[in-house]
């Protein structure tokens, strides 16, 4: 049996929790490997919905969860979803969740910068979150981030808090923002430490122990490939690498570990926050999707805005995701619905091309270029079987796998984990 990434092929909420649920039941251990708690994943279980931020989605499951030294950590974050889903009846201890150790911690005043930046933007807003990702982050590459690990040592916390703040004070200072006070920072952090460490340790060798008893191992991407901070439409992107490569790296396993790489995407095209978005609809048609598909962001509540399928953009993102099957969501949204439209290749500048641009300006130029296809009327919520969908939501399922290069290997027809056509197990790689 093969291990399984999962990661989004379009720009994230693409109805992930749903598909990671289903498969973390058939996992025994689910790890997280990137982003933070700005990414969130919503799963319903009978008669309880969960929304996780940091935690991964096996816990829901009673598997073991592992949150990777790829994702940045923000503890009283982590501490607030660990108590309100204990409050839900989930078992969340020491024992059912391990941290790795060399994963950098989000401060306050990460959430601070990140903020009075995006406030300094104006109208040129990147749309994050202000949760202090991308600022934890740029402290990680500039090698100067307080770790899980350095929550045991007073005296490193100590000599790196001096440092951050150095830097960090000046550029809230700059901004026009209150500066942070060290005792305070530090005093916090020490009361932190206690809950934190216990949950703390090389998550690699368990992952290898894992992997050396066949044990099937589940790696869940945040946000998606057209967020990733290399291949996505930069700088509206988030401040990790999204793609499937990162399973590895973010976790501390081999490449050859992480296995099968399932892509999740909309039968549609959402986003949340600023950025381009070629297939945008502006007319009663987007308002529909987003009211059918109760398109609001699970972190932030959101509006989504909402769009034809943009088959371009899934190609790209299968090719540097490394995609090797699709799960179409949200199918069921379009019925209804006389005509379809997908996107099939982009007019910018009078050229015609088949990619999206890695250049800011050729983004915001990009021009769809459509192909019609006839919608159905009967439903296809609840289907569980190609045997129950209308002839023509099987064309349309059919057409996107020619455009993006990529077979369907699962298809989902509502947001009950039990309405799914399989087509391929993924585990069975």
């Amino acid at each position: 049996m093969a291990n399984v990434a999962i990661i989004g092929a379009q720009w994230g909420d693409e109805g992930k929790g749903k598909v990671v649920d289903w498969l973390a039941s058939r996992a025994d251990v689910v790890v997280r490997f990137q982003g933070g708690h700005n990414a969130g994943h919503t799963l319903v279980v009978g008669d309880q919905t969960y929304k996780l931020s940091l935690l991964p989605s096996g816990l829901v499951r009673g598997k073991l969860g592992i949150i990777g030294n790829g994702v940045v950590i923000d503890p009283e974050a982590l501490l607030a979803e660990i108590a309100r889903l204990t409050a839900q009846g989930l078992v969340i201890t020491p024992e059912t969740l391990r941290i790795a150790e060399n994963a950098p911690l989000i401060l306050p005043l990460h959430g601070a910068l990140d903020r009075a930046r995006e406030a300094a933007r104006g109208e040129h807003k990147i749309g994050t979150t202000g949760r202090g990702i991308g600022p934890a982050y740029e402290d990680k590459v500039a090698r100067r981030a307080i770790r899980v690990c350095d929550l045991a040592e007073p005296e490193t916390m100590s000599a790196k808090l001096d440092e951050l703040l150095l830097h960090h004070n000046t550029l809230l200072r700059g901004l026009g923002a209150e500066p942070f006070e060290k005792s305070v920072l530090l005093a916090r952090l020490l009361e932190l430490a206690p809950l934190i460490l216990p949950f703390a340790e090389p998550v690699w060798e368990r992952l290898d122990e894992a992997r050396r008893a066949g044990k099937r191992i589940l790696f869940e991407g945040a946000q998606a490939v057209m967020l990733d901070v290399d291949h996505g439409t930069y700088p509206f992107v988030t401040s990790s690498n999204t793609v499937a490569a990162t399973a590895a790296s973010g976790s501390g396993v081999g490449p050859g570990v992480v296995g099968t790489v399932l892509g999740i995407a909309k039968a549609y095209t959402t986003r949340v926050g600023s950025g381009p978005f070629p297939t945008e609809l502006f007319d009663e048609t987007g308002r529909l999707l987003g009211e059918r598909g109760h398109e609001f962001g699970t972190v932030t509540g959101r509006p989504r805005r909402c769009g034809w399928f943009d088959a371009v953009m899934v190609r790209q993102a299968v090719k540097v995701g490394g995609i090797q099957g699709l799960a179409l969501t949200k199918l069921d949204v379009l019925d209804g619905l006389p005509e379809l439209k997908v996107c099939i290749g982009y007019r910018i500048g009078g050229q015609t091309v088949r990619h999206l641009p890695a250049a800011q300006g050729a983004q915001a130029a990009a021009e769809p270029i459509y192909e019609t296809m006839e919608g159905w009327s009967d439903s296809t919520r609840g289907a569980r079987n190609y045997a129950a969908l209308p002839a023509q939501a099987i064309k349309y399922v059919r057409r996107i796998e020619e455009l993006v290069e990529c077979p369907v290997t699962l298809l989902s027809t509502s947001p009950e984990r039990d309405d799914t056509i399989l087509v391929k197990d993924p585990f069975e790689g």
